[in-house]
């Protein structure tokens, strides 16, 4: 029993200390992407409040190092609580379903370059700086993996914990009602686009009911098949999905745009 607990505690550690790089070079790296699409006027006021381009940086990547610790690790314990936890194989099913879903929600996002974007301008402009090494890279390690690890890993299997000691504590972890995990797959969704609207704000200086129902829509219908890539394969999978939807939208812009 004893050699159990250790084995399981350095499982976790081990999971843990190996999104550390990620997190940093994902955390630099989306400093730079945003300074550069950033307005002057507003990188001129993020320099005067914190002093340089170098310390913002550090900043950025040291809350990402953060974030990525604190909810890898007790994400990964409350996922195995919940029997959310599965070892990552590769199978042919979980691939493509990863893939697929992945190349779905990328053509969304060119798709939505054109249609809103036509609209408002500023999806095109930041659209467009984004095909950059550090906008690229934060895309995938800080989108593909940190944000999987905070919304998946630990906000959907926490709101899957409080859901069945609440309402199904007298089922087993290993026997949770699939519409527990349902439930918590749809409250991080809107939790995953919600975290999105200051950005918008950013973005356009204001929240119009198009540029929400825009956040909600892209971000929910992402968030929602990542969650179901989560919930039946596992979080590596949700990682792959994630990932590849803005590789495949980068992919799409170097051919065409």
């Amino acid at each position: 029993m004893k050699n159990a607990k250790t084995n399981n505690i350095k499982k976790v550690l081990l999971f843990t200390l190996s999104l550390l790089p990620v997190a940093i070079i994902g955390g630099i790296c989306t400093a730079i992407y945003q300074l550069d699409t950033l307005s002057k006027d507003m990188v001129d006021q993020a320099m005067s409040q914190i002093g340089s381009v170098e310390i913002l940086i550090a900043i950025t990547a040291l809350q990402t190092v953060l974030y990525a610790l604190v909810c890898g690790f007790i994400g990964y314990i409350i996922t195995n609580k919940v029997g959310l936890y599965k070892p990552f194989k590769l199978k042919k099913k979980s691939v493509f379903s990863s893939l697929a879903f992945g190349a779905f929600m990328g053509v969304l996002l060119v798709i939505d370059h054109f249609l809103s974007g036509a609209l408002y301008p500023e999806i095109q402009t930041v659209n467009i700086s984004s095909f950059s090494l550090a906008g690229i890279t934060a895309s995938v390690l800080y989108g593909g993996i940190i944000e999987e690890v905070m919304l998946r890993l630990f906000f959907m299997s926490l709101v899957a914990l409080i859901i069945w000691k609440l309402f199904f504590r007298k089922y087993e972890s290993n026997n949770i009602p699939q519409k527990a995990y349902i439930i918590s797959n749809i409250i991080a969704a809107l939790v995953f686009s919600a975290g999105h609207l200051p950005a918008t704000i950013v973005m356009f200086g204001e929240l119009t009911p198009f540029l929400i129902i825009r956040c909600f829509a892209l971000n929910g219908i992402a968030g929602y098949l990542f969650g179901e890539l989560f919930r039946k394969y596992g979080i590596g999978y949700a990682m792959i999905a994630h990932a590849f939807a803005h590789i495949t939208k980068f992919i799409i812009f170097a051919i065409f745009i």
